[in-house]
């Protein structure tokens, strides 16, 4: 894909659903009774795949153009698959579905993409494994594949190393099926669409500060579910909007779950002219967003508002190199394990287009404002990396070339379609 600078950003956009939620939504209308129905489901390669490692254990999923029809079993209802589990290029699918197959009374190999191969997967084969879990990793290195030989679980209460919504909803899912009461302490608040989800479904889900406790043994019953707009593919037109001199953009339809907003509180931190409209409650908080082009300004972020933004770091990059002033990003690790390792591919692309960016263990130092020229970006096949370059390209001089571009696909496939619509 190549993208040239932008002369003009103007129109709306609505966000495809949230990939978080559409992952739950799949997972519980299957151990749910009854037939969960799913509208704005993400169509993403991600998503799907979570589908079809559900099918593949009996469940009965019906993917029309305008909704899901999940015809759930019930909590013990899944039988054992006829092969390996594929779960593709997806973190979500392998680490929160690896605590319901804990469960489960058969055997199942589970394994991915060759990025799932090397992402870690000792944060949860190590609660698992205490809640009375058969989980091993085939190659001994603590990645993908995995053998899970069902057992019966006992409820632990888990201090997570990481604040990570994969880890404790992994283990609040094998949680659903203990002899006891299930905790998860995190060291900061993730993101909380299981705890929305699970309770909705009818499980005992109760939050006081950074733990979680859940109830075993629950009857879930099927719901009807409008997954919102994701807010991490809200984050690029949130960006361009207020990049693109003159810009004007409104996003219908985007997510603001509190566990999930720090791009928000970002970008208005650094001086970003966004507006809330026809805010809502639809399971989730949900709104429309009008942002204006804005003068942006370097800040630090770190803390307790990083696993708000974890997926937004590499957009946020973006936004600082086009600001005055110094940004500096701390306590933000966990992208050396995401697709790629997003701090030294933000760090040799963004620097390869003029940025003055330094990379640190844990983040990066961005003295913004210098013009940004165009060039060749290697996505690593890294759905982020693609999205967070088509957007620094809007506003650099030249044109940017994004190989591997279509690694948009796991969680946007009509990211350049909408990008394209707004920009002519």
């Amino acid at each position: 894909m190549i993208i040239r600078k932008a002369h003009h950003l103007k129109g709306e956009v609505t966000i495809p659903g949230d990939k978080s939620i559409s992952h739950r939504a799949i997972m519980l209308g299957s151990l749910a009774q009854g037939t969960t129905q799913i509208t704005n489901f993400l169509q993403g390669a991600d998503c799907l795949s979570t589908i079809d490692c559900f099918r593949r254990m009996g469940i009965s999923i019906e993917n029309a153009a305008d909704k899901i029809l999940v015809h759930g079993k019930g909590l013990h209802g899944l039988r054992e698959p006829d092969n390996i589990l594929d779960t593709g290029n997806s973190g979500t699918t392998t680490r929160l579905i690896s605590g319901i197959l804990a469960a489960q009374p058969f055997e199942t190999t589970l394994t991915g993409d060759a990025s799932i191969q090397k992402r870690p997967m000792r944060r949860i084969i190590e609660p698992l494994s205490m809640m009375g879990a058969d989980i091993t990793s085939i190659n001994g290195n603590g990645c993908a594949p995995l053998h899970i030989t069902g057992a019966p679980l006992h409820g632990i209460h888990y201090h997570s190393k990481v604040a990570s919504a994969q880890v404790k909803s992994a283990v609040l899912l094998a949680g659903l099926y203990a002899d006891g009461i299930t905790k998860v302490t995190e060291p900061a608040i993730s993101r909380n669409h299981s705890e929305i989800m699970l309770g909705y479904f009818g499980a005992s889900v109760q939050s006081e500060d950074y733990t979680v406790m859940i109830q075993p043994e629950p009857v879930l019953y099927a719901q009807e579910i409008c997954v919102p707009g994701d807010i991490s593919s809200a984050a690029y037109f949130i960006a361009a909007g207020l990049l693109v001199p003159g810009a004007e953009v409104l996003i219908r339809n985007v997510g603001i779950n509190p566990t999930r907003n720090g791009i928000l509180k970002v970008a208005q931190a650094m001086g970003g002219d966004i507006t809330y409209l026809n805010i809502r409650q639809e399971g989730e908080p949900t709104a429309d967003l009008l942002v204006r082009h804005s003068t942006l300004h370097g800040i630090t972020i770190e803390g307790d508002i990083i696993p708000t933004l974890i997926d937004e770091l590499p957009i946020i990059n973006v936004m600082a190199a086009y600001a005055e002033g110094t940004t500096l990003i701390r306590n933000a690790a966990e992208l050396k394990v995401k697709e790629s390792n997003r701090i030294d591919v933000m760090v040799s692309h963004l620097s390869g287009m003029g940025c003055d960016i330094t990379g640190t263990e844990d983040g990066m130092i961005i003295n913004g404002g210098k013009p940004l020229h165009g060039t060749i970006v290697d996505s690593h096949m890294d759905h982020r990396i693609a999205m967070s370059f088509a957007i620094a390209a809007l506003i650099a001089d030249g044109e940017t070339n994004i190989q591997g571009s279509d690694a948009v696909s796991i969680s946007y496939p009509s990211f350049y379609e909408d990008l394209i619509r707004l920009t002519h």
